[in-house]
């Protein structure tokens, strides 16, 4: 099956109009699913219980493991199908995005059944103490005992669904579970409500989940014989070229994923030192920070069906132009951002919680953090480029030098320094000295590949 309609978008519609199409969707997804998560945030905070506040940001890290699972079969599945459908492979699409299925919810499955049987372990390690981790259990025994299977498969879903052009259908599925959540999250956590903290923020997040996969299951359903996307047992076949070909940009990205967990977790533990008001402020301050994070990622992620395309189909001008094009739009407005949050810092964190201290904090903990946005967005594009194409070494290799060489060691060594507040600058420090990289690297491989072209 020939979809020409998709065939268009890929091969002939102007670089502005193409990468538009397919980034606008995903950064609009990506920002409601911001919303969703400062929700949570917020709704929480106007209990003006530093502690339930503390286990939202205490239990952030399991919820980022999350993509571990999203990003090796997520990642490496849509990949796999985007560069398959330049080379015009369709039954290498089908089996790659079953594939990409069955294991997410086999994997998601187990990541449940592991940490409700592990979790008194799992929550010393996350930083939660006797203060804090009954409010953090019970919003994870949502989030992760109950919730795991739908919050993966509703990601993996999309990026199967958005492999093959369609960002729309992905965001709106994607978007649907974040505007349940957002209005579930009040009437489940504030008093007037049931009343429950942060474990309504927990049950909220677990319906809508279960909300955002009946939409996608319905769309395959509806499209069934014009899409791309199979999910049928019958195309599960355990190709050893198509696991390899998964493997090859699923697990660095997910190896990225796990080094990001890491990192957030020993961001927590060392905020942990100084209160729970610390850990609120830092909390806050990471979930206004993750807006212009999600539009930088979401713009990286929308262009991966494209330049990966292009890049098995080998047209060398057309992935070049695409990069250019995204390059030069997302750092001037991750430019303009950065300007906006150093000014504003203190109000953006004042409309969370009244508490003086907290504000004080996040209004510090936001300038250092948003520092790094004009950097961090070409880091991002570079990634999404090597894993579009199916260069997982070099996006393992940059998760690596972000978290183990760079940011890690800077948490440390800013924390001696500028004990609490040098904690701020820390991704800051790594990602001047990675935008640098991507660049250098994303220029190398459009060399070699007009060399390759011109021989």
């Amino acid at each position: 099956m020939e979809d020409t309609q998709k065939t268009q978008l890929f091969e002939r519609t102007p670089i502005p109009k193409a990468v538009m199409t397919l980034a606008i969707p995903t950064i609009v997804s990506s920002l409601v699913m911001v919303l969703y998560n400062l929700a949570d945030t917020y709704f929480v905070a106007q209990l003006n219980d530093s502690i339930q506040n503390s286990a939202v940001t205490l239990a952030a890290p399991v919820l980022l493991a999350f993509n571990a699972i999203n990003n090796l079969f997520g990642v490496g599945a849509s990949s796999m199908m985007s560069r398959a459908l330049g080379r015009k492979d369709y039954e290498t699409v089908y089996q790659s995005s079953a594939l990409g299925f069955y294991c997410a919810l086999f994997s998601a499955a187990v990541f449940s059944v592991v940490y409700t049987l592990l979790r008194a372990p799992f929550l010393g390690i996350l930083g939660a103490d006797s203060t804090t981790s009954a409010a953090t259990a019970e919003y994870l025994k949502w989030t992760v005992s109950c919730g795991a299977v739908p919050s993966i498969l509703n990601v993996v879903l999309a990026y199967l669904v958005r492999s093959e052009g369609a960002s729309l259908h992905a965001s709106i599925g994607t978007m649907s579970g974040c505007i349940l959540n957002i209005i579930l999250d009040p009437i489940f956590i504030l008093p007037w409500g049931l009343g429950m903290g942060a474990a309504g923020a927990g049950l909220a997040t677990f319906i809508s989940n279960c909300a955002a996969c009946c939409y996608f299951f319905i769309l395959l359903y509806v499209k069934r014989g014009r899409t791309y996307v199979c999910i049928s047992p019958k195309k599960l076949k355990f190709s050893k070229s198509i696991i390899l070909g998964i493997c090859a940009v699923g697990i660095p990205a997910s190896i990225q994923n796990l080094l990001n967990v890491t990192g957030m977790t020993v961001l927590n533990n060392f905020t942990a030192a100084f209160g729970s008001d610390a850990v609120a402020a830092m909390g806050i301050s990471q979930k206004l920070n993750m807006i212009p994070v999600q539009i930088a990622l979401g713009f990286s992620q929308g262009i991966m069906p494209l330049a990966g395309y292009n890049y098995a189909s080998g047209d060398v001008g057309r992935m070049k132009e695409t990069i250019l094009f995204a390059g030069k739009i997302i750092a001037a407005f991750m430019a303009a951002v950065t300007v906006g949050y150093y000014i504003g810092a203190g109000r953006l964190s004042a409309l969370f919680m009244e508490n003086p201290a907290v504000v004080a904090y996040g209004t510090r903990f936001l300038r250092g953090l948003c520092l790094a946005m004009p950097f961090l967005c070409m880091d991002f594009l570079g990634v999404g480029v090597f894993q579009s194409c199916g260069l997982g070494k070099n996006a393992l290799l940059f998760a690596i030098l972000r978290k183990i060489v760079l940011e890690i060691p800077a948490l440390v060594v800013l924390n001696k320094l500028f004990p609490l507040y040098g904690l701020a600058y820390a991704q800051f420090t790594a990602e001047v000295v990675l935008a640098a990289a991507a660049i250098a690297v994303m220029g190398g491989i459009i060399k070699r590949l007009e060399k390759e072209r011109k021989e």
